[in-house]
């Protein structure tokens, strides 16, 4: 087998298994913050050992990259508890499609980084982003837990679309393995103050899918993700990244049962189709 084809399929697996992250959200009987604590500890013991035994560097190379290291892991710890929340509200596919308006709140972030102003095709983008999550929200009322599910999914993008950015303006030097294990680490410590059922009191059962989340569904994805990256360009990562909703609704509906309206199937087409037509121009334009 070529190593191209490896690493598509690495991605594939990496994207099927972050698209399954969300199923915990409803599997797991804990709040939104007790999953991201239990789930990040274990992700980055995992993460440890990986390195350990791969012989691979732990360090940082100088105190300006932990002051960075820090700011990634609040952030992504703040996207972790945001996203799972807006999971339990709006239900799996409903909420990932919230998520995945991330593409296209990227692009209007990342220019301020520039001094740059969004281009035409990008309000385009959002006025179709708009149209979907339009469709996808039953009501204007704040108070209805879909309605208020996909405004926190939307945030959870925010975060993710920030956390982005900076990763990749000021942290790339570092492998995914060895950066995921300073944001589990730092999102833990960060959270794990406000935990409202101790470990010891989580049931056997949820524990089990904690692990299980944290070792399979956390550190195995961003390690494979990070391997394919060795012979796939980030663009290909990014645009084949899309289907990550497409991913979690089907196994939402294939074992929680979750069956999305025909509202939601066209809000959500409309969604990842922006973020897929943003993905694709970005690596149009680095080609």
């Amino acid at each position: 087998m070529q190593p191209q084809q490896q690493s598509l399929i690495y991605l594939h697996i990496a994207v099927l298994l972050f698209g399954g992250t969300a199923l915990f959200a409803k599997l797991i009987n804990l709040n939104a913050l007790d999953i991201t604590v239990y789930r990040t500890a274990i992700a980055a013991v995992a993460l440890l050992i990986l390195l350990v035994l791969q012989k691979k560097a732990i360090r940082l190379h100088s105190l300006k990259d932990y002051a960075i290291a820090l700011f990634l892991g609040v952030t992504v710890g703040l996207h972790w508890v945001t996203y799972f929340s807006g999971m339990q509200l709006a239900g799996i596919a409903v909420g990932m499609i919230a998520f995945f308006t991330y593409p296209v709140i990227t692009v209007f972030i990342e220019p301020f980084f520039h001094g740059n102003k969004p281009k035409l095709k990008d309000l385009i983008s959002a006025a179709v982003v708009m149209v979907g999550i339009y469709l996808l929200t039953p009501d204007a009322d704040i108070g209805n837990d879909v309605t208020l599910g996909i405004i926190i999914g939307i945030i959870s993008a925010f975060f993710f679309a920030f956390r982005n950015i900076i990763h990749k303006r000021y942290f790339s030097q570092y492998g995914g393995p060895q950066t995921m294990l300073y944001q589990t680490v730092i999102a833990c410590l960060m959270l794990c103050a406000f935990i409202e059922v101790p470990i010891m009191q989580v049931a056997h059962y949820d524990l089990s899918l904690l692990i299980v989340a944290g070792v399979i569904f956390t550190a195995t994805p961003h390690s494979l993700f990070a391997a394919s990256l060795q012979y796939l360009s980030a663009s290909t990562a990014g645009l084949i990244s899309c289907l990550q909703p497409l991913y979690g609704t089907f196994l939402a509906f294939l074992l929680l049962h979750e069956q999305p309206s025909l509202l939601t199937l066209v809000g959500g087409t409309l969604v990842i189709s922006a973020a897929f037509y943003e993905t694709w121009s970005v690596t149009r334009k680095h080609r």
